[in-house]
């Protein structure tokens, strides 16, 4: 479904940025003065062609030390790290505002109407004309002010919440790491980067894992990765691999750069200076209520079209009495008025800020309310573990040699009274010296448990875990080691390694430390260590019994970590290895990893699941929403977990080989892709799938899994299969799909996906490509977002079915019994579009303030291609049920009344030029009184109807007497309110002395002020019947024609 999110590309940015690079490869000799011309500017940039010492003294600064507090000081007055907005043009808005929604039409009624009233309104124009022109003016000045009010509120809020998510940055500043705010970084401040980190400013790389990547699409549009580089691998400065350019992330390793630019002067900076303006979208709703706008607008227009061709071919010449020129305009002005529903827009526009008001609350930053509508749709969730479902906090819970397993806090326990195992020491120093995560330097004094950790949950854990380890110092440790290399872990390898050597050795062999997956690493272990520091050869009994352990501890939930080393033949190295090519050095490791590890040891982790996940998996599944786990776990622990949080209910759990022999295997064989989901009397069924299937499944497999499944794990995936998940299951079954992710390899998934989702306290990679981000890791804002989604598309509907009834059909019938059938105009022109713009906004605005209905949540998610905003159930609604009560009931009411005049229906019907001094042996003046008086009870009479009319479209389903707007989970004190202020302005219409003078009004008889109620009653009666019917017999003709 398109829409406009995060996840579609800013072209805009990306031609520049391919244009810019193009050029940079013909800069020539430039006389404009850079920093006026972006281009140029661009252009002029060298640190990539300086090598590291040039660079760091141009910038005074050091690789180790970086910037004193008294530079960074001086340097941070020059300005803060943040580009600056693109220029807004509000002349633009204001166009939009003015000319915008059903105002173009206000624009052309208010010209005719000005026209009739001169010069065709003659020597004696009808102040009447000119009252409806100044009443139609003033009904576009207050829309164009209620939509730039609506949309200012609204991004205001966006921004606030924006502001609650801090960019962080890691600086080297008097010698020691600190994080401060990316806004706060200087020129020349020394940047360490690691995995999923943003890049907060332009960069020159200085030191470089081997294998650091960056993710440059925003900038380039193009999904692969880019590997950094210390030295210049172009002149070009937007090809070249030694600069990390800001607003870009790394998606792999680490590195260390020096700050050159920042701000609007970095090259992103430049860029947004030169790209102007975003381009504006409609948002889903708003397409629907446009393409709805249009037929009605045009359905108007015609009708007006037509109606003054009758008048002039016809009317004029057969009945020339009737209607003068000006008379037949003000009259025909009703066929734009009538039809128009005015306040459809301006509750779209007011449904942004109520919107917006109630996810700010939540702490929930969307960023395009097109988010909201979308999560309407979601009828597949892809979630992520870690961090999602789980608190994202790991602990180690147990260890384990080959001969012995230990529980961490029975260890602790006897750690005074017993002698801890030697081999301990050998796990300590693999998980301490293999471990991506690092203390923040400025708590060194804090306990280690109350210490901010930089890393990883998993590396987090084993930190925190091999410091508390009783009896071993861990900085010793540290300390009488070198680290030589290290290859960080990544999604795909699922390890990590370090090559360290120890320092009193002096030259000796240096040991390849490996944490990871001990599904990858076992095959490439030859023995393991006992707990006596002896080693076992690793035999196939022995397998079977390490695969026997990792299989339970997975079952329980845990994440198993293998913890294992070796140590290199000595002459393997011949060279000093900081005077190596990294990349063949990570060569050499790949392949001495390959074989002869020692298993020192397994680590279990528990991540607990969040509190609320369990509740809120069972609502969006009751919701029809199939919530499917996608996760790098084992297959036993990933399902462990999804047994826990409710996405796996059923004791029997297919595999693959299910999946292709089963009895329903060939259903879909000939279907086609939107047919592909189970069917509502399909038995729930289950299936857990690892990377490795993923990798075979054809698309008749894909098929099945997506059209027969409910309950479905993904395990062991890689970034490429999460993105192939959400593709294939976004392909078939016209699904509509959320991904829920808060690291680097959910991200393309997250970009892929109809709705991406993050938690807060997810990497900068995962937020910028989601569309959504829960600010407090409330799982159970998702929730809400699919409630939210979900009521405003039922809002809107209510709000059409509201307005069209009385505000265009029995508006429309005076109109067409004055152009057609020869009769006065029962309803005047002013009393119309009053009526539209006041009355029907005062009452339909309360609608977008309904609570859900009880069953919001219980219905199967809309299908985001087929279900329109109206379809033919609710014209049928609108047309032959609602409205076929009201206008009858509106006209019976101008008939009674002329009726009691001695004015019978063939004394009123078919007249056309007869209505003249004498019919009937009434005066012009009493006539025109009568006509007057019967306008006046038409409009009061829709007025009032329109209570009926408000609280029958407040319920699809349900009855009033469980959802009345006064008190109880319903309560709507809108609704009294709107109903009180519609009767005020009837009120002001019918008894205002400047009004009687200017637009005829009149009081009428009391009687009329008491009937229309009893009208209502009947409406609202009568809709509760069909609600009675639609819930007692739901497969009924009536049922299915319900709206």
């Amino acid at each position: 479904m398109s829409q406009d999110s995060p996840q579609q590309k800013n072209y805009d940015v990306q031609i520049r940025y391919r244009t810019l690079s193009i050029q940079a490869e013909h800069a020539g000799d430039a006389t404009a003065k850079r920093d006026k011309d972006p281009a140029n500017a661009i252009r002029h940039i060298d640190a990539h062609l300086l090598n590291p010492d040039e660079i760091l003294n141009r910038y005074s600064t050091s690789l180790k030390v970086g910037l004193d507090s008294a530079s960074a000081a001086r340097r941070a007055k020059l300005g803060k790290n943040s580009i600056s907005s693109p220029p807004t043009h509000y002349w633009k808005k204001a166009v939009n505002y003015v000319f915008g929604g059903f105002n173009f039409l206000m624009w052309i009624a208010f010209i005719v109407t000005i026209l009739s009233y001169q010069p065709l309104g003659g020597a004696d124009p009808a102040a009447f004309n000119l009252g409806v022109a100044v009443l139609l003016l003033l009904v576009i000045v207050i829309s164009a002010t209620f939509y730039a009010w609506v949309d200012w509120h609204a991004s205001r809020i966006m921004h606030s919440i924006k502001s609650l998510i801090a960019q962080e940055a890691t600086v080297i500043r008097d010698g020691q790491h600190q994080t401060i705010p990316s806004s706060d970084v200087v020129v020349g401040d020394v940047v360490h980067l690691t995995i999923g980190n943003r890049v907060p400013a332009d960069m020159r790389i200085i030191e470089a894992s081997s294998d650091v990547r960056f993710d440059r699409s925003l900038l380039t549009g193009e999904s692969d990765m880019i590997p950094g580089a210390v030295d210049a691998t172009s002149n070009n400065v937007l090809e070249t691999r030694n600069l990390a350019l800001t607003s870009t992330f790394v998606v792999q390793g680490n590195c260390t750069g020096v700050v050159f630019a920042i701000g609007d002067k970095t090259v992103m900076g430049r860029i947004v200076a030169m790209s102007g303006e975003t381009k504006f979208k409609l948002t889903t709703v708003q397409r629907e209520v446009w393409f709805f706008t249009k037929i009605i607008s045009t359905l108007a227009l015609s009708l007006f079209i037509i109606s003054i061709i009758i008048w002039a071919a016809w009317l004029r010449k057969s009945f020339p009495g009737f209607e003068t020129a000006s008379g037949a305009i003000i009259n025909s002005i009703g066929c734009l008025t009538a039809f128009v529903p005015q306040g459809l827009p301006i509750c779209v526009a007011l449904s942004l800020t109520i919107v917006a008001k109630r996810m700010a609350k939540r702490s929930v930053l969307v960023k395009n309310l097109a988010t909201i509508e979308t999560l309407g749709c979601m009828s597949v969730l892809c979630s992520d573990k870690t961090g999602t479902l789980t608190m994202g906090k790991m602990t180690v819970q147990y260890l384990a040699f080959l001969d012995q397993q230990l529980h961490v806090d029975e260890m602790f326990d006897k750690a005074e009274s017993e002698k801890s195992p030697a081999a301990l020491r050998d796990l300590h120093a693999v998980a301490r010296l293999c471990n991506g995560a690092k203390f923040e330097h400025s708590e060194a004094s804090l306990p280690v448990e109350e210490r901010t950790v930089k890393g990883d949950a998993t590396d987090s854990a084993v930190l925190r875990f091999s410091e508390t380890i009783p009896g071993i110092d861990s900085q010793s440790v540290v300390d009488a080691h070198d680290t030589l290399f290290e290859i960080p872990f990544n999604s795909r390898n699922k390890w990590m390694l370090t090559l360290v050597r120890e320092r009193a050795a002096g030259d000796s062999s240096p040991t390849i430390l490996v944490k990871g997956a001990p599904d990858v690493l076992f095959p490439a272990c030859s023995d393991v260590l006992n707990s006596d520091g002896t080693l076992t050869p690793l035999v196939d009994s022995v397998r079977t019994e390490i695969h026997a352990l990792q299989s339970k501890w997975s079952s329980e939930g845990q994440r198993v970590l293998a913890l294992c080393r070796r140590t290199l033949p000595h002459d393997l190295l011949k060279h000093d290895v900081a005077s190596m090519n990294p990349n063949d050095v990570e060569q050499i490791m790949y392949t001495e990893m390959q074989e002869g590890l020692t298993l020192v040891g397994l680590v279990g982790l528990r991540d607990p699941p969040r509190s609320d996940v369990h509740g809120a998996v069972g609502i969006i599944r009751r919701a029809g929403v199939r919530v499917f786990m996608v996760t790098g776990d084992f297959k036993l622990t990933a399902l462990a977990i999804a047994r826990q949080v409710g996405i796996v209910t059923q004791e029997k759990v297919d595999s693959v080989t299910e999946l292709r022999n089963g009895a329903d295997s060939q259903r879909y064989v000939n279907a086609k892709f939107y047919e592909m989901k189970p069917a509502e009397d399909d038995p729930m069924r289950a299936i857990v799938l690892t990377g490795d299937d993923v990798e075979t499944l054809s698309e008749h497999d894909w098929n099945n899994v997506i059209g027969l499944y409910t309950e479905i794990v993904f395990a062991r995936t890689t970034p490429e299969q999460k993105l192939r998940i959400v593709e294939e299951t976004k392909k078939r079954g016209d699904n509509t799909v959320a991904v829920t992710g808060d690291g680097v390899n959910d991200a393309p998934a997250l970009k892929a996906s109809d709705i991406g989702v993050v938690m807060g306290s997810g990497s900068d990679v995962a937020k910028d490509a989601a569309s959504m981000v829960l600010l407090n890791n409330d799982f159970n804002s998702i929730v809400v977002g699919i409630e939210m989604g979900r009521l405003v598309f039922d809002n809107l509907k209510k709000v059409v079915l509201y307005l069209m009834p009385a505000g265009t059909y029995t508006e429309f019938m005076t109109v067409f019994a004055n152009v057609f059938l020869g009769m006065q105009i029962a309803l005047s022109s002013y009393l119309q579009v009053c009526f539209s713009i006041t009355n029907d906004v005062v009452m339909s605005i309360s609608l977008m303030y309904e609570q859900p209905e009880a069953d919001l949540m219980l219905r199967k998610p809309r299908n985001a291609r087929t279900d329109r905003l109206t379809d033919w159930r609710f014209f049928f609604q609108i047309y032959l049920f609602i409205g076929l009560m009201m206008w009858p009931c509106a006209m019976s009411m101008w008939f009674l009344y002329m009726s009691q005049q001695r004015l019978y229906f063939h004394d009123v019907i078919l007249v056309y030029d007869k209505w003249a001094d004498g019919w009937q042996g009434y005066s012009l003046d009493q006539l025109t009184h009568f006509v007057s008086v019967g306008q006046c009870i038409y409009y009061v009479t829709i007025v009032f109807m329109q209570y009926g009319g408000l609280l029958a479209a407040r319920n699809r389903r349900v009855s009033i007497l469980q959802s009345n707007p006064l008190w109880g989970p319903r309560q709507n004190l809108m609704v009294p309110v709107g109903m009180v202020f519609t009767m005020l302005i009837a009120i002001v219409n019918l008894y205002g002395p400047g009004l009687q003078n200017v637009f005829a009004t009149t009081p009428i008889p009391g009687m009329y002020w008491g009937i229309p109620f009893g009208f209502a009653a009947a409406i609202l009666i009568v809709d509760e019947i069909r609600k009675l019917i639609v819930r007692t017999y739901p497969k009924s003709i009536v049922a299915r024609m319900a709206w």
